[in-house]
């Protein structure tokens, strides 16, 4: 059966509120040479040590593209230059028990150094595809293994 999710941001959010999400988050893949940039989260935050995606919540009012830009930035100090294939989301609950999804999709950033905000992220690396640092979340692990090399 083909898969039937709509992949345009403002179907993505009339599905949402249907759905019942409280919160969108954005996720972005960012891959280069056959490598996957994940961020750590600081060991002092929610889920300290954890590996993830670039990613974070949908201010309201904000647009899922310019949300996605604008935390890639915040995380890594990179730069969105194009925002590629939909790949998907994931469902959560917060620790504050509010439902979430996590929108992700491929990018692509301009050349630059990754600068992490040490309150949230602690470490960044280019992991090869299919040799996830561990831990990851299962959705994680799962988009990933969706990703072409």
């Amino acid at each position: 059966m083909p898969d039937t999710t709509p992949s345009d941001p403002e179907s993505l959010v009339l599905r949402d509120k249907r759905d019942g999400i409280e919160q969108q988050v954005v996720g972005g893949v960012i891959a280069r040479d056959g490598r996957v940039l994940l961020i750590r989260r600081a060991a002092s935050d929610y889920m300290g040590g954890q590996w993830e995606l670039p990613s974070g919540k949908v201010d309201p009012g904000e647009g899922l593209y310019v949300a996605l830009a604008r935390e890639v930035f915040e995380e890594t100090g990179l730069t969105v230059s194009a925002v590629g294939e939909y790949l998907g989301s994931f469902d959560y609950v917060s620790r504050g028990g509010i439902l979430m999804r996590q929108h992700n999709w491929n990018l692509t950033v301009d050349a630059g150094d990754i600068r992490l905000d040490p309150e949230e992220h602690d470490a960044a690396v280019w992991s090869p595809h299919g040799e996830l640092p561990t831990p990851v979340s299962a959705d994680v692990a799962a988009l990933l293994g969706k990703v072409r090399p």
